[in-house]
């Protein structure tokens, strides 16, 4: 048997590739490189105000890139999470100040909103098997009417003190958002690489046929997956509110395209059946330096607006590559 000697030898080869097939590592090395080539351009990058601030922002789509991580995986998509954010934002903020409900009940209200669309396009998308892409558009464009139905085009404001009081809250010396998103994130990935409801997740989006007969119901799994996923988005769409303190109702806008490519960047093939959150959360925080490093470095070298191109070559890119490997797999 050979030996590892001075970690030189077949052993350490063995142990090196072993490394590199841990998927979070394969998207560890670009997101190190990209930090330090735009630290490299303008060192601000990295300054503690600047790392806070990406922080903060990246946490309201961070919630909703869990869902659709654990979406994608299952072999389906959500394109209305944005628009559904928007709604429940407006649902919560409408109960609290024009129907007088309790924070607490409103927010109850604004998860329900968001799991009942969730629902509505799994049932949709899985019974009726109306392609996912047509079912869930269909609910982007659903949603964002009943948004202005609900507040008429007017933002909906003052809300009570308490929700102005959280959205504000620095604990840690970040937000409640951030923790809120970093807890969500810790929970998906534990549930789907240890438990049977993550198996089954990964089982049904790698090969529905063989799930079903292995005796999983794959019909509620991935409609559970939908559900999740629409009441993360109300999650996430409700912080805003908080933290804005005024139900908006351009909340969410654009949120459905930025959870998309993370989850496509972190691995994720969008064939259903591979990846892992954790994966999803890194490829968030390439978006997230791909964009702020953009903006550091705009001003001396091109327009900050090339950010929005970087976004869909860096897609494009990933989900080619994607498509690569499943050929060559099956090659």
């Amino acid at each position: 048997m050979a030996e590892d000697r001075g970690g030189i030898g077949p052993i350490s080869a063995w142990r090196l590739r072993r490394i590199l097939a841990v998927p979070e590592i394969g998207i560890l090395v670009p997101l190190a490189a990209l930090t330090l080539l735009f630290y490299v351009l303008n060192p601000v990058l990295l300054s503690g105000s600047n790392v806070i601030a990406l922080l903060r922002g990246l946490a309201f789509v961070g919630i909703i890139v869990v869902g659709q991580a654990l979406l994608i995986i299952v072999g389906e998509l959500d394109l209305s999470v944005g628009s559904v954010a928007g709604l429940c934002a407006i649902v919560a903020a409408w109960l609290m100040k024009t129907a007088g409900w309790p924070v607490v009940a409103a927010v109850a209200g604004g998860v329900a909103a968001g799991g009942l669309a969730g629902l509505v396009n799994g049932v949709v998308a899985v019974r009726l098997r109306v392609p996912a892409f047509i079912t869930t558009l269909g609910m982007l464009f659903i949603a964002k009417g009943l948004t202005y139905v609900v507040c008429k085009g007017y933002p909906i404001a003052p809300l009570p003190d308490s929700v102005n009081a959280f959205g504000r809250a620095e604990p840690l010396g970040i937000s409640w958002a951030f923790v809120l998103f970093v807890v969500v994130a810790l929970i998906a990935d534990l549930v789907l690489r240890f438990t049977v409801f993550g198996r089954m997740i990964c089982a049904t989006g790698g090969n529905a046929e063989v799930a079903r007969l292995a005796g999983i119901g794959i019909s509620a799994v991935k409609i559970t997956c939908y559900v999740i996923t629409g009441a993360l988005s109300a999650v996430a769409g409700m912080l805003v509110m908080a933290q804005i303190n005024v139900g908006q109702p351009e909340i969410g806008v654009g949120w459905e395209l930025d959870a998309i490519a993370s989850v496509v960047v972190g691995g994720v093939s969008l064939f259903g059946g591979r990846g892992t959150v954790a994966c999803a959360v890194l490829g968030l925080l390439i978006m997230a330096v791909v964009k702020s490093g953009l903006v550091m470095i705009g001003t001396n070298w091109f327009s900050t607006h090339w950010q929005t191109v970087a976004v869909g070559l860096i897609m494009i890119v990933a989900v080619s590559f994607d498509i690569w490997r499943r050929r060559a797999k099956m090659s």
